[in-house]
């Protein structure tokens, strides 16, 4: 279970994943801009990491400037219904955990 966990169980690439899911096919510049506080080579160091495991496709068209775009596999799709219970899991439970910290 955690060398399956460990590929996308961190910061950056579960929010990469629902937002790939939300938006579909996306260029790096549109992902930056959509985490604004990510930098390029953290967000290229876990869609490089994204895509070696499978969750993510990477296309590079040939043309000038070179244009690469992202979307989620199959397999990547498969885990969205996973993470969305994950997150309202936390939503539900957002209070007790500011109460834990506030102890």
């Amino acid at each position: 279970m955690r060398n399956v966990i460990a590929h996308f169980a961190n910061k950056w690439s579960m929010l990469l994943l629902v937002i790939l899911d939300e938006f579909g096919v996306m260029r790096f510049n549109e992902l930056s801009r959509a985490i604004a506080d990510i930098s390029p080579k953290v967000l290229s160091g876990h869609l490089k990491t994204l895509e070696s495991v499978g969750l993510v496709k990477r296309i590079i068209y040939a043309e000038v400037p070179p244009r690469t775009e992202y979307e989620l596999t199959d397999l990547g799709r498969t885990l969205i219904p996973i993470l969305n219970q994950l997150s309202e899991w936390g939503r539900e439970h957002l209070k007790d955990f500011q109460q834990s910290t506030n102890h």
